[in-house]
């Protein structure tokens, strides 16, 4: 961490973590729902192979910022998109990108646990069956149980993969859902509260396992605990009012602060 706080320190501009590699470039992104302004101008460079943490207030915009990168935003009818967000220098806005690729290649997890109402095994397969990534039942086989372990889950369900995922607990369901997004082999993977709905214990596993995760995806999360960004990221970018306020090395977010509306919000001042 002393190496990427001096990086930071030293260079006035957004830098990515030791490998210095940018997975994920925003430019002067704005976003529009309807007549309100719900996202201003932001610029921020989210690192490869590393967890990225988006704090902030309700309504400050890091969710709103977290479905650009998808085009989730494109589901609403009302909502407007600006600037440039590039994944690898692409910008996800070119015509020729095909959306459901796309949404392939980022992984989404949502604040609920939300597995389909099919087996445990179907809700992983489910993405590579529909994508053609498996050619036989071996292939399917070999996916699922991969994702499952991956998911730090497949211990706790090898014996039932028949049975419906809504019959797992809250935590389990969850790393179901992480299972089931990794099974595409995303680049990047974006979990909006993730831990929310569950208890300290799944929590505890959730976080464990994205520290595991980031070896090979890079990871964007949104959370209203600091806590959690300080114990889980190496990245962290504090939105205020739809304004992205300060980026940084989490470690030096949260202990020396430049902006003082994040050191405000750091310290319980308002939020």
């Amino acid at each position: 961490m002393t190496a990427a706080v001096q990086l930071a320190q030293n260079d006035p501009q957004p830098v990515a973590e030791a490998n210095g590699r940018s997975k994920v470039i925003a430019r002067d992104v704005n976003v529009y729902y309807g007549d309100k302004h719900a996202l201003r101008n932001v610029d921020l460079d989210i690192p490869e192979n590393a967890v990225t943490a988006l704090i902030g207030p309700s309504g400050c915009g890091k969710t709103t910022f977290l479905r650009c990168i998808n085009r989730m935003n494109d589901t609403i009818p009302t909502a407007r998109v600006t600037g440039r967000l590039e994944i690898d220098g692409r910008d996800v806005h070119d015509p020729e990108i095909d959306v459901v690729q796309l949404r392939a290649r980022v992984g989404m997890v949502f604040q609920k646990p939300n597995p389909f109402p099919k087996s445990i095994f179907e809700n992983v397969a489910y993405g590579p069956r529909i994508h053609g990534l498996a050619r036989n039942k071996s292939d399917m086989e070999e996916i699922v149980i991969g994702s499952l372990r991956r998911a730090g889950l497949y211990e706790e369900v090898k014996d039932r993969l028949g049975e419906s995922g809504t019959a797992l607990s809250g935590g389990q369901q969850q790393r179901l859902c992480i299972a089931r997004a990794i099974a595409v082999s995303p680049d990047v993977i974006l979990m909006d509260e993730p831990c929310s709905a569950l208890d300290p214990i799944a929590t505890a596993k959730i976080e464990e396992l994205m520290d595991e995760l980031r070896t090979n995806f890079t990871i964007v999360i949104v959370t209203h605990s600091m806590q959690q960004a300080a114990r889980v990221s190496q990245r962290t970018a504090f939105f205020h009012l739809g304004i992205l306020v300060e980026q940084g090395v989490t470690g030096e977010i949260f202990t020396a602060p430049k902006d003082q509306r994040t050191q405000d919000y750091i310290t319980g001042r308002f939020g």
